[in-house]
């Protein structure tokens, strides 16, 4: 089973969720990169979800599709808030840099919220996986 298939196996509201991620963290800060006083922080949100990716791809390899799963997200896009809120707070953003800047560090934050938990759920013990491969007797 491929990261894919075990996502798309899961209940329908992360099948729905998933795509509003992908905006919020990858097509959204893609539009960040117009202004030159954003760009910098369309760049690191790219970059968090690129490394993001990778890592994650590597970790199902590894462990399969676990709660731990969310942890590069936790990694690199926590900085990312950070910066993201450090730049809101200035207040030298044009207008819609500022509005999409909010819009994806509000996705960034729902998506955070489940896998600071998925992280610590792992951590404290739940080590079930979330999808078992087909024919997987285990």
């Amino acid at each position: 089973m491929t990261l894919g298939d075990a996502m798309a196996n899961q209940t329908a509201w992360l099948n729905v969720w998933l795509p509003i991620l992908m905006f919020g963290s990858f097509i959204l800060p893609l539009a960040l990169l117009v202004w030159k006083s954003s760009r910098m922080a369309g760049l690191a949100a790219i970059a968090a979800g690129l490394l993001s990716f990778v890592a994650i791809s590597w970790m199902y390899e590894q462990l399969g599709y676990v709660k731990l799963l969310g942890l590069p997200h936790v990694l690199f896009y926590t900085p990312v808030v950070i910066y993201f809120i450090s730049r809101l707070r200035g207040g030298k953003l044009p207008k819609i840099a500022r509005w999409l800047m909010m819009a994806s560090l509000v996705i960034i934050l729902i998506s955070l919220a489940f896998d600071y938990t998925d992280v610590a759920s792992y951590i404290l013990g739940n080590r079930t996986p979330l999808a078992v491969p087909d024919g997987f007797a285990g």
